[in-house]
């Protein structure tokens, strides 16, 4: 029961709050935080990002994969975010295999799948040791920086940063729902009239959420107009004078040229 109770304390909306917010600001101190974000961590990984979709070698990819492992070991990444990649990846292979199987396949068709499945890890695990390493405002920073508008990159970091609170929101939505209305008398055959009555609040839940995200979004469109955002968003003084403190060192060309020999040594001697 004691770990049942700890489990059922891991999958509280308070606990997946607690997270979010370690994602997007617990991680300051790591490794990969000190680096250069805007354009180290995004030259790492459009590398890992694309470099595995063109390698076919089992071996170099599961060298890929132990790397990838470790960085993220090193970024200090959630365990919730790898329970759920972890479960991703398990369903999207397993609905694969088991399609093959149906359809006149046998055991060796594991192979090709395995090998899917090895490139996608080490693509999310890179995905999830780069994002995981930068909080909304080094975000948005690292795309000003590479040049992408003011714009878009302040509503990419804006709704980085809302996730928790739209989170919470949902949830009390949802709770709302729950008090209002009547769950089953009769839970049904392996909980279908509960998991039914269930999935249709989560459905009605949405709604509301979306008329407060568009008040909240209009609300906060307004205070940037008053505070004359467009101005920095159009002017590339402003632009240079907010990003001119990002500068690439020594220790950002170390990490890039050391990542970048670790796979051509795979290569090499595997």
């Amino acid at each position: 029961m004691d770990y049942t109770r700890k489990f059922t304390e891991k999958l509280s909306v308070e606990q997946a709050k607690i997270e979010l917010l370690n994602i997007a600001y617990g991680n300051g101190d790591t490794f990969f935080a000190r680096l250069d974000p805007p354009r180290t961590l995004f030259l790492w990984y459009c590398y890992f990002g694309i470099a595995p979709w063109f390698i076919h070698q089992e071996y170099i990819l599961i060298g890929m994969l132990v790397f990838m492992v470790i960085t993220t070991y090193i970024a200090k990444v959630s365990p919730l975010i790898i329970v759920i990649l972890c479960l991703g990846l398990l369903g999207q292979g397993g609905y694969l295999l088991i399609i093959a199987l149906f359809f006149g396949g046998n055991l060796t068709t594991m192979l090709p799948l395995l090998i899917l499945t090895t490139k996608l890890s080490v693509i999310t695990l890179a995905s999830v040791t780069v994002f995981c390493s930068m909080n909304p405002d080094k975000l948005s920073n690292g795309l000003l920086k590479i040049g992408v508008p003011g714009q878009v990159s302040f509503s990419i970091a804006y709704g980085y940063r809302m996730l928790p609170s739209l989170l919470e929101e949902y949830h009390h939505v949802f709770q709302s729902f729950r008090l209002r209305g009547k769950a089953p008398d009769k839970k049904g055959f392996l909980f279908i009239r509960s998991i039914a009555y269930f999935v249709k609040l989560a459905v009605l839940s949405f709604y509301p959420l979306l008329l407060s995200t568009a008040k909240r979004a209009r609300t906060t469109v307004e205070a940037l107009e008053t505070k004359g955002s467009m101005y920095g968003f159009n002017h590339p003084e402003v632009k240079r004078l907010k990003l001119e403190e990002l500068q690439m060192t020594r220790k950002d060309y170390l990490f890039l040229i050391g990542s970048f020999l670790y796979v051509v040594c795979l290569f090499i001697f595997l």
